[in-house]
């Protein structure tokens, strides 16, 4: 069953009720700079903030690893750690690990429960992570959406 909903809009401006998580992909090597970071970056300084001190600490700082930033009374940011570095590797093969985002998604999938939250979310990791979405929509079905998980996929116009 494919519940996901897409919508044409800003990924940071969600439409839904209640509590909502902002998923987006984030590196292993501690960049924030480039892609859906500026537009959550634009909008609140505490994802970056977190995001940053997370990666000093390295502090379970490994790929599949969630670190959750509340920015609003009802709204977190979910920095999932999906791509390896940020640029194709020495074979051509592109940053994105989808088994990373797989193992992020069920962290996110538990929060989700915990908050009774909407999941909200630009096509992760097709962008600079150099993924497809062919392969991670059925991660985000198998995850989110077959668990009766509202999810929002935006596309900004």
């Amino acid at each position: 069953m494919n519940n996901i909903q897409y919508t044409k809009g800003d990924a940071t401006k969600p439409k839904a009720e209640g509590n909502k998580i902002i998923v987006h992909i984030c590196n292993d090597i501690g960049g924030w700079g480039k892609g859906f970071v500026m537009a959550i970056s634009k909008r609140w300084k505490a994802p970056e903030q977190e995001y940053r001190k997370w990666y000093t600490s390295q502090d379970n700082f490994t790929l599949g690893a969630v670190q959750f930033v509340q920015v609003e009374k009802d709204l977190w940011i979910a920095n999932l750690i999906g791509q390896h570095k940020v640029r194709k590797d020495e074979n051509g093969n592109p940053p994105i690990r989808y088994e990373a985002i797989q193992e992020g998604l069920k962290k996110v999938h538990n929060k989700t429960k915990e908050l009774e939250a909407s999941i909200h979310m630009p096509r992760i990791g097709c962008g600079l992570a150099g993924g497809t979405w062919d392969k991670i929509e059925p991660l985000i079905i198998k995850e989110l959406s077959k668990n009766q998980i509202s999810t929002t996929v935006y596309d900004f116009v």
